[in-house]
């Protein structure tokens, strides 16, 4: 029974791989089981014993990516509970970026979510709950914060703080976006201090929209 398991596990774990290769190339709707189970090495009916079916792998493949982005580069970035709501944003945007830009995951990483974004197959809406609804609490909290530090005498209404979260996540995407599918000077995996450098300008940009929607007078 043990040795069924780990065989079991084993081969999910190159049917998610292999998938993820598959899914980054020829994209959801172009990739084929075939191609992904020999990949994997792996026989047809092992998609159907992990992942139900094709659509079942590929929400797999992004909650298995995103779970492994995160634990690589979390939110905070190991910031201490100390840490100011500006400390917290910049990291927060720091590892938006290095988890869609960085080094350490696997070559596919990066094209599939960008894949996603230009042609949706709707498995984001699906794992929203689990991977992308935290992350969004997450934000949400620290633009209320900084919203609270900037005018303490107004309490930031929803509108305002949709706005700055939309924002901030739009230019971390389109960093992502860009780099798979336009021709720029930079590579598309980028080291540690040039992601930061971006970060850098994303959180400036961002903050001086936080302090001037802020500063606004309430509708």
């Amino acid at each position: 029974m043990e040795a069924h398991r780990a065989w079991d596990e084993g081969t999910r774990k190159r049917l998610i791989d292999a998938a993820g290769q598959t899914f980054a190339r020829h994209g959801f709707r172009a990739a084929t089981i075939r191609e992904i189970c020999r990949r994997a090495n792996a026989g047809i009916s092992a998609v159907n014993y992990h992942f139900r079916d094709k659509q079942g792998l590929y929400e797999a493949v992004f909650e298995y990516s995103h779970r492994w982005a995160v634990e690589k580069y979390p939110h905070d970035l190991g910031l201490d509970h100390g840490a100011t709501p500006e400390e917290r944003l910049r990291a927060f945007i720091r590892s938006f970026l290095l988890r869609g830009l960085g080094d350490g995951f696997p070559a596919w990483h990066g094209k599939l979510i960008a894949l996603e974004m230009a042609n949706p197959s709707g498995v984001l809406s699906k794992v929203a709950q689990t991977a992308i609804r935290p992350m969004d609490e997450i934000l949400e909290g620290i633009v209320r914060e900084l919203f609270r530090k900037e005018n303490p005498s107004r309490e930031p209404d929803e509108r305002s703080v949709r706005t700055c979260r939309l924002s901030i996540v739009g230019q971390c995407i389109f960093q992502i976006h860009a780099r798979q599918f336009m021709q720029l000077d930079e590579p598309k995996v980028l080291d540690p201090p040039r992601i930061a450098a971006i970060a850098d300008r994303i959180y400036r940009f961002s903050m001086g929209g936080i302090r001037a929607i802020a500063a606004e007078e309430q509708p």
